[in-house]
């Protein structure tokens, strides 16, 4: 790993807002009850654990810098804890989650959802995308972009959208900017160079995504062996997953091998998408990953995520940052000809208009199906 350049002292928490509010005297959802972590012999991931507090100091800084840059360019996963957000905080904003599925009627939920084919606003119903064999998901979304109170969502969940405004808010200058500081200093580039590329005030689709799976019956489970969502890469920058304990999630370790992301209490799970991968010559590549049916101590348990989905401004090109001196040294991978580089917005709506819908090839891996989208080759992982 080369010497990383330190171009100021201000790198994270002088940026940082104030800490999260207490909601806990308002308005409460009904909470939501998460079963116990699965007691299951599992092969886990070995992901570097990041402790954010540590950026409170320079030599806490310049640790961070050297454990994140080597974690997302040897593995593209990631565990932050540390991050300021207490655990009843944590799981008051999992009940909120919950009750946007839960507490909302399914007549209420068609008229929140997305009309579009390339941007998921509101809801994403079930059975949306083909998985495999004929089967189709059992996935159910809410997107709220991350100027929350930009469209209007469903009664439910109205009392809390103050408090959603702020999670997102927080996502963001609390954890993702840090992270990108982070990164543009691991290419000996200027501390903000990944971070003028994702302003929360540009237009963009950075967003709080609530998300649940649910059971499948043994007939499509066996049809589809046990792969609920394929595994894929990200189409954003940056993935920043609240863990919780429902297992499921598992990613492509650089042996090749599968292997389960193990659930910590109240941290993040942090992953590179395809615009970092892109923006940053592929460097930091982004970790093909997928969800699998959970393990059978949880077989019947629904699957509640919460995530904050950060991608560049929109107008942004996805073409390397040459002018990196690592990258000068290591090499730049090249996903497409800078000159025909797609931006965000390109990449997004390509990516999402086409995902579970597209008809895919058969690709020389095994196991491995593909498309083209704006010239660049996208895998999917069964």
């Amino acid at each position: 790993m080369p010497a990383l350049a330190f171009q100021s002292s201000n790198l994270l928490h002088e940026s940082k807002e104030a800490p999260p509010k207490d909601y806990s005297i308002g308005r409460a959802p009904p909470p939501h009850t998460f079963p116990p972590p699965s007691r299951q012999e599992l092969e886990y991931a070995d992901l570097a654990i990041i402790d954010l507090s540590k950026a409170a100091t320079p030599k806490g800084r310049q640790e961070l810098a050297t454990q994140v840059s080597e974690a997302m360019h040897e593995q593209g996963f990631f565990y932050i804890v540390n991050h300021g957000y207490t655990q009843s905080q944590t799981n008051r904003i999992f009940s909120i989650a919950n009750r946007t599925f839960d507490g909302v009627s399914p007549e209420e939920k068609k008229l929140f959802t997305g009309k579009s084919e390339s941007v998921y606003e509101g809801y994403k119903p079930k059975q949306a995308w083909k998985i495999q064999n004929g089967v189709r998901d059992q996935i159910e979304h809410y997107n709220i972009n991350r100027d929350v109170h930009r469209r209007d969502h469903p009664e439910a969940i109205c009392p809390y959208l103050d408090e959603l405004q702020e999670f997102a808010h927080y996502n963001h200058y609390n954890i993702l900017v840090p992270i990108l500081k982070l990164l543009a200093l691991g290419l000996e580039l200027p501390e903000d160079t990944l971070v003028a590329q994702h302003d929360f005030k540009s237009p963009g689709e950075s967003s709080v995504r609530f998300m649940k799976y649910y059971p499948r019956s043994e007939e499509e489970e066996e049809k589809t062996k046990q792969v609920w969502l394929k595994g894929h890469k990200d189409i954003g920058s940056i993935t920043i997953l609240w863990s919780q304990p429902v297992g499921g999630l598992q990613i492509l370790s650089p042996d090749g091998k599968w292997r389960w992301v193990r659930h910590m209490e109240n941290a993040l799970v942090i992953n590179a998408g395809n615009a970092i991968e892109f923006l940053c010559g592929g460097y930091y590549p982004g970790t093909r990953h997928r969800v699998i049916q959970p393990p059978e101590d949880q077989r019947n348990c629904p699957r509640l995520g919460v995530f904050y989905f950060a991608m560049a401004n929109d107008d942004v090109k996805l073409k390397p940052h040459a002018e990196s001196p690592v990258l000068a040294k290591a090499g730049i991978k090249k996903f497409c000809e800078p000159e025909d580089a797609p931006t965000m917005e390109e990449w997004r709506t390509g990516c999402t208009a086409a995902y579970g819908r597209s008809s895919l090839t058969a690709g020389t891996e095994q196991g491995v199906e593909e498309e083209t989208i704006h010239g660049v080759l996208v895998k999917h992982f069964n």
